[in-house]
């Protein structure tokens, strides 16, 4: 029963702010660490990147695996499953945004499409699949 005013909790509306929040750590930490291995190290961007985006899912991954889902499956078959996921919705970006530009429309409205699309596929995958 709720009271006037009040909304009954949606199912997994908490695990779907906490998979937010956790992809936002792990785009902080490689916005971090390419920020600072080019400009601290002047070190070269796209390999900065490139150990960014490692970086960035290892955290995701840990952080959803213990805090978003508490999930209990074994590394070895959750870790791949986790990069599998990551690996797809990579791939749905860039087709998104080259799509969008063979349409004639700017990179980025592609980009605004694939990050929604890819947060909520990517939420939804390793819900149901990655961490069972």
């Amino acid at each position: 029963m709720t009271t006037l005013g009040t909304r009954p909790a949606v199912p997994g509306s908490n695990r779907w702010w906490r998979y937010v929040a956790v992809g936002g750590a792990a785009t902080a930490v490689h916005y971090a660490w390419l920020m600072g291995w080019v400009q601290l190290a002047h070190g070269e961007a796209a390999w900065g990147a490139a150990t960014g985006a490692t970086l960035g899912a290892a955290v995701a991954y840990l952080a959803n695996r213990r805090y978003t889902f508490a999930a209990r499956a074994a590394h070895r078959r959750a870790l791949p499953r986790f990069a599998s996921v990551a690996l797809l919705t990579t791939g749905l970006s860039a087709a998104l945004v080259a799509g969008a530009q063979q349409l004639g429309l700017h990179y980025l409205i592609g980009q605004i499409l694939a990050t929604g699309s890819g947060l909520v596929l990517g939420y939804l995958l390793n819900r149901h699949w990655s961490f069972q």
